[in-house]
């Protein structure tokens, strides 16, 4: 399967316990004797599971995903069959969801500065639900979409502090905002917000975030406006521990602010939480070089001691590493079949792309034991990347999608039907 995933594909179904591990160890074989390339496998299960894992957890809360933190079209039709909303920044993600059937009420379209073309788009779609942060978007909306229903879009200091920059509406500001939109005609059914992944003190963060977010429904519904919604916004790093955290410390808030009898439907938008462990990237070791510092030239050290290496790899920051970039952090790979002694060596290593760019460095000594050229490097948990936008027209990695014949068996009951949800995609059995 080469190419982007937009075309017609397949999925490998896993039968007779062959593992994920198997299918990567066959597509590397594949590529050793062609090109060496990149490539991307997904597991298709592991969305299945993530969802059965938010549903037991977090029930009360309905699923959103943000579509830019995977558009891989295997991964938007199997969501979209179990039933989450999308939020959307732009025309091409608001249409992808449309495709894959997703009804015009469950998706919202959100940006900061949205363009006069994607709100047209969404009027015309009949997609109400637009987030709104000022009043120079509210202008652009009553204008282009009077319609639409508004999610308010409500700062935090957890999110100011991460960015630097205050995103959202004061709960000084939300007040006037409100009433423009009153006299402007313009529906407001809610309030947003994000606490990000990184925020140390989740009690505090959501305590204020609520809080504010619950003085803004009491102005809202002073104008008039029937406030029915609630989006906690992001912020869930797909691990079960910290989605429990957050749940400890939303749960008793939500009870306290947004009872279940005041009507109030609470959103959120997981798009790590689901996709981050569902793909795997297989990369190559194009080039090796030895760094040997000599700190002491009357005291000779040991072998190995202050030795590092330098590895170039097919692929790097302007390709499925793009988030190192934004000042995202890289997991440390393992070595595709190397089983790791306890008295084997291990060495500072650093790794880089092939463009030969000053920032095109992926990882900076990370421990791994001496590698040769031609070997391969696994990192995981790569799902939430936009493996689909950081590919360029002239590198355009194959995405292998695999399920085993539990899980798709679980997906069947779950309503992700052959027929329907994976239309564009066939089933092949995959064998070693």
């Amino acid at each position: 399967m080469k190419g982007l995933t937009d075309k017609p594909s397949y999925i490998e179904l896993l039968e007779g316990g062959v593992t994920l591990e198997d299918v990567i160890d066959g597509h590397i074989c594949e590529q050793t004797l062609a090109e060496k390339s990149a490539f991307v496998v997904g597991d298709l299960g592991a969305l299945m599971q993530q969802h059965a894992c938010w549903q037991s957890i977090v029930p009360e809360l309905q699923p959103y995903y943000p579509v830019k933190c995977n558009n891989s079209p295997a991964v938007i039709q199997v969501l979209a069959s179990l039933g989450l909303g999308f939020v959307c920044t732009n025309k091409a993600e608001m249409n992808l969801g449309l495709e894959h059937g997703v009804p015009p009420e469950n998706i919202i379209l959100s940006g900061v500065c949205k363009q006069l073309a994607h709100i047209k788009y969404a009027a015309k779609n009949n997609i109400q639900y637009l987030v709104c942060e000022n009043e120079a978007e509210l202008s652009k909306i009553s204008r282009l979409h009077p319609n639409a229903k508004l999610l308010l879009q409500l700062t935090t200091e957890a999110h100011a502090a991460e960015t630097s920059m205050a995103f959202g509406s004061s709960l000084k500001s939300c007040r006037h905002l409100l009433e423009a939109a009153k006299e402007q005609a313009v529906q407001v059914v809610g309030v947003t917000f994000h606490i990000p992944s990184s925020c140390q003190d989740l009690q505090q963060a959501y305590t204020h975030a609520l809080s504010d977010a619950r003085c803004v429904f009491d102005m809202g519904v002073d104008l008039g406006f029937n406030m029915n919604i609630l989006d906690i916004g992001g912020g869930f790093t797909g691990s079960e521990f910290q989605l429990k955290q957050v749940e400890s410390a939303v749960r008793p808030l939500l009870d306290a602010y947004f009872p279940p009898l005041s009507g109030v439907h609470v959103l959120a938008q997981p798009g790590c939480f689901y996709v981050a462990s569902a793909f795997s990237l297989a990369v190559n070791v194009i080039g090796k070089k030895v760094v040997t510092h000599h700190w002491d030239s009357l005291a000779p050290a040991e072998d190995n001691e202050n030795t590092e290496f330098l590895y170039y790899m097919n692929e790097g920051v302007y390709g499925p590493f793009s988030r190192k970039l934004l000042g995202n952090s890289i997991a440390a790979p393992s070595v595709h079949k190397h089983v790791l002694c306890a008295e084997e060596s291990v060495y500072p290593s650093s790794l880089r792309g092939p463009s030969l760019d000053e920032l095109d460095q992926v990882m900076d000594r990370c421990l791994l034991p001496e590698l040769s050229v031609g070997d391969w490097l696994l990192f995981s948990n790569m799902g939430a990347c936009s493996l689909e936008e950081s590919l360029s027209s002239s590198s355009q990695l194959p995405i292998y999608y695999t399920v085993s014949t539990s899980d798709w068996y679980g997906m069947q009951e779950a309503g992700v039907a052959l027929d329907s949800a994976m239309k564009n995609f066939s089933m092949v059995q995959y064998s070693v």
